[in-house]
C-alpha cells in the first residue's frame, strides 16, 4: 500500500518535471534561433549613417511624397537610419469572427538591404502561449508558429510568393523609419495624384530580383495615412492567393526628431468587407542600436 502511494505521488511529479524541462529546452532553442536570425540580419546590411538627407534628394518626386518627407524627416542634414528595433503591444486574430487576442512583439529592421525579424507572443489561455517568428533576410522569407515555443504549428519557407509578400511587409512598415523610403538604387516612387503615390522596392540579395509595390495615401499635413497593395496571402502551407491588403497609420509622434506613426492596423479586403487582423502600437523604438532586447 505504501509503495502504491509513493508511486501515485512520484509519477505526476516526474511527468511535471520532464514537461517543464522540455518547455525550458524548447524555449531556449527557439530563443537561440531568433538571436541567430537577428545577428545574421544585421551582419548582411551595411551602416549607411554617413549619408544625410537633403531637399535635393526629393526634388522631382511626386508632390505628396515630397510633402511626406518634409513632414516626417523635416530639416536637411539628418543621417540615414541603418538599423531599427522596436517593441509593440496590440491585438491579433487569425480568422474573421474570432475574438481579438492580446499580443506583444519585437521587431528588428535593416534598411541598406531590406530585412526584418519579428517575433510575437499570444497567450489565448492561461499557461498556454503561441510564439510567431516572421523573417525576411537576404531576400528569403520564413514564417513559423510554435505552441509553447516547442511544437511547430506552421513553417512556411522556400516560396517566391512568401518572399515577395514579406518584402511588401517591410515596405509597409518603413514609415517607422522614414529615410528608408527615400529614393535609392532599389526604391523609386511613381506619381498617381495629389494624395497618393506608388512605391516600388527591389531586392536582389539572393541573386533573384524580388520586386514589391504598394500605393501610399497622404493627408494634407504630409502623414501617410493608408497603404494598399496586392499581396500574396497564405491559404495553406506554401499555397498562396493574391488579395487586396490594406494598412492604416495613426497617432503620429515625434521620435528622434522624426514623425512616425505610433499605431498600424492591417486588413485583408474581400468582396464583402475588410477583415482587420492585426493592430500594433509601439511601446519602444530606437535607431542604429545593434543590440538585442
Amino acid at each position: 500500500m505504501m509503495k502504491r502511494r509513493i508511486f501515485v505521488i512520484i509519477v505526476p511529479i516526474t511527468v511535471t518535471v520532464v514537461f517543464a524541462i522540455s518547455l525550458s529546452v524548447g524555449d531556449a532553442m527557439f530563443t537561440r534561433q531568433i538571436e541567430a536570425d537577428i545577428e545574421r540580419l544585421f551582419a548582411v546590411s551595411k551602416n549607411i549613417s554617413d549619408t544625410v538627407f537633403t531637399y535635393k534628394q526629393i526634388s522631382g518626386l511626386p508632390e505628396p511624397v515630397q510633402r511626406y518627407f518634409r513632414y516626417s524627416i523635416g530639416e536637411e542634414g539628418k543621417q540615414y537610419l541603418s538599423y531599427v528595433k522596436l517593441k509593440h503591444d496590440g491585438a491579433f486574430r487569425q480568422n474573421e469572427g474570432q475574438e481579438w487576442m492580446n499580443i506583444e512583439g519585437r521587431e528588428y529592421f535593416t534598411t541598406e538591404r531590406p530585412g526584418f525579424v519579428w517575433t510575437g507572443k499570444i497567450s489565448p489561455f492561461p499557461l498556454l502561449w503561441l510564439t510567431g517568428i516572421d523573417t525576411y533576410i537576404e531576400g528569403k522569407a520564413n514564417f513559423q508558429i510554435k505552441l509553447l515555443s516547442l511544437v511547430s504549428i506552421a513553417d512556411e519557407r522556400n516560396s517566391k510568393e512568401l518572399d515577395e509578400s514579406e518584402l511588401q511587409r517591410w515596405l509597409a512598415e518603413a514609415p517607422w523609419f522614414p529615410t528608408a523610403l527615400l529614393p535609392n538604387k532599389n526604391l523609386h516612387w511613381e506619381e498617381i495624384d495629389r494624395s497618393s503615390a506608388r512605391a516600388v522596392v527591389k531586392d536582389d540579395s539572393n541573386g533573384l530580383a524580388i520586386t514589391a509595390a504598394a500605393v501610399f495615401y497622404f493627408n494634407e499635413k504630409g502623414e501617410i495615412v493608408k497603404v494598399i497593395a496586392d499581396r500574396y496571402r497564405s491559404v495553406d502551407n506554401n499555397t498562396y492567393s493574391k488579395q487586396k491588403w490594406l494598412g492604416y497609420y495613426r497617432d503620429y509622434k515625434n521620435i528622434s526628431s522624426m514623425m512616425i506613426p505610433n499605431e498600424i492596423e492591417v486588413a485583408w479586403h474581400s468582396n464583402f468587407s475588410d477583415f482587420s487582423y492585426a493592430k500594433f502600437r509601439i511601446t519602444e523604438i530606437s535607431y542604429d542600436d545593434g543590440s538585442k532586447y
